[in-house]
């Protein structure tokens, strides 16, 4: 399979010239899915005892599968948290394939990791956290959350030998991520949720009172608090400085979520929201989000590295063998929950090397504007109103006399017709739910026309 012939040399170049097809192409179809049963009968077998053949295959997936998907990337992909990859950053994610490296240890990776190691430096310097703090890149912001929960478990631990018999307990908000409660079912801990502010945000005053109402036994189990910088709903930033100052008050992990929100604080205009998040013990952030890396790229950032390690470092007897002092250095594998992983922050990193950070700052900023730009719009449209002013990039908004079924259908018409992807949300207030509208703006070619021809589909 691996001896190279004519037909791998034309496969090879038949897959460089879609991809670069794709790349170059700023107007690409949104597409849309099918049911498993009409893919089957237009595919048939693909997985057969002698194969089908590299140029059918290739053929089934350009004309059938990939129309079956809906791209990320399309300027009118406007639903849940898009991505927009530089087209630097998905060229070098097919060197980064082809390189085949193994991004887990120095010794087999140094090259790579000392790229991925460049890219995270700027990240780090973008949390204002002290020196010695760094991170590693992971699968996502899921993988992340929990590898810094593991990280804080683990120190608590090591803190009380009583804890060893005590289920862990943590704090977070009802905005949290779902991937929070998730984390926390895989490491077997409770979970308790803090009722927001009047601004929906997880604030130092409610923190407080909730710890202070906790009984002896519950406060034993508190270990850790997870306040976000940016929800994905609403892009709502928690009251950073003050769950900051009530955990080192109460010597509890701080760890900050900003998987969508922290490509942001590249950006000046909006820094200042996130003032606190230096004091973090941790913090996640996502570049396959706003720092427009393909799928799929996360990154975990402690301020103790040490900590880190003690929870999440392997050994093997196989991994002590290498006495070339090249062979000596950086392991991720060390930082987080995954031994086996691939370099998923080279395509971050060579894009950052080829643009330079300003222009990231640019498109970031113009992920701001865009979101006020829609604001605007939607206040000036007389059948629209916002439901809150604009959280970072996200925007939400109503239709006047409009029923969850009526936000159904619209999104399906418009992604039927191939015009956008805008999809229908909950909001909840007062214990009172809404199902509302939501614009996520990430891709910087999203225009302000884009946003009128959507908004006129509301009239």
């Amino acid at each position: 399979m691996h001896s190279i012939d004519i037909n791998t040399v034309e496969m090879t170049l038949d897959i460089m010239k879609y991809a670069i097809n794709r790349i170059s192409n700023n107007d690409p179809e949104l597409g849309h899915p099918k049911k498993e049963e009409v893919l089957k009968e237009l595919a048939g077998d693909t997985i057969t005892e002698k194969g089908i053949g590299g140029e059918y295959a290739f053929n089934l997936f350009k004309d059938v599968f990939a129309k079956a998907t809906v791209p990320v990337d399309h300027p009118r992909h406007l639903a849940f948290v898009p991505a927009a990859p530089t087209k630097a950053a998905v060229l070098f994610d097919l060197v980064t394939s082809a390189a085949s490296i193994h991004g887990a240890y120095w010794m087999t990776g140094g090259g790579g990791i000392f790229c991925e190691n460049e890219a995270m430096k700027w990240l780090v310097s973008l949390t204002g956290l002290p020196d010695g703090a760094f991170g590693v890149f992971t699968s996502g912001g899921t993988s992340a959350n929990l590898s810094a929960m593991i990280a804080a478990r683990e120190a608590w631990r090591a803190q009380n030998q009583e804890h060893e018999n005590l289920k862990a307990l943590l704090i977070t908000s009802n905005g949290a991520h779902s991937s929070i409660k998730s984390m926390a079912k895989v490491i077997d801990a409770d979970i308790i949720l803090v009722d927001d502010d009047d601004d929906d945000r997880l604030t130092g005053y409610w923190l407080k009172e909730k710890i202070k109402n906790l009984s002896p036994h519950d406060r034993k189990r508190l270990f850790a608090v997870v306040a976000t910088g940016g929800t994905t709903n609403a892009g709502i930033i928690d009251d950073l400085a003050g769950v900051a100052q009530v955990c080192e008050e109460e010597k509890l992990w701080f760890h900050v979520d900003a998987a969508y929100g922290g490509g942001a604080l590249a950006a000046p205009s909006v820094r200042h929201l996130f003032n606190g998040i230096e004091r973090a013990d941790s913090i996640t952030i996502d570049p396959h989000k706003w720092m427009f890396s393909p799928y799929d790229c996360g990154a975990v950032i402690y301020k103790d590295l040490s900590l880190a390690k003690n929870a999440h470092s392997q050994k093997g007897a196989y991994l002590d063998i290498f006495k070339d002092e090249g062979a000596q250095g950086f392991n991720p594998a060390d930082y987080q929950i995954q031994l086996t992983r691939r370099l998923r922050g080279l395509p971050l990193w060579f894009s950052l090397a080829m643009h330079g950070t300003a222009k990231y700052t640019e498109a970031i900023e113009r992920g701001l504007f865009l979101a006020q730009a829609a604001a605007k719009q939607i206040e000036a449209h007389p059948n629209l109103e916002l439901v809150r002013e604009p959280g970072l990039s996200c925007v939400l908004f109503r239709r006047k006399g409009w029923s969850p079924d009526d936000y159904i259908d619209w999104t399906y018409t418009n992604h039927q017709a191939g015009l956008a992807l805008v999809t229908p949300t909950k909001w909840t207030k007062n214990g009172e739910s809404e199902t509302i509208s939501r614009f996520c703006f990430i891709n910087p070619d999203t225009t302000e026309e884009d946003i009128q021809e959507i908004l006129a589909t509301m009239a």
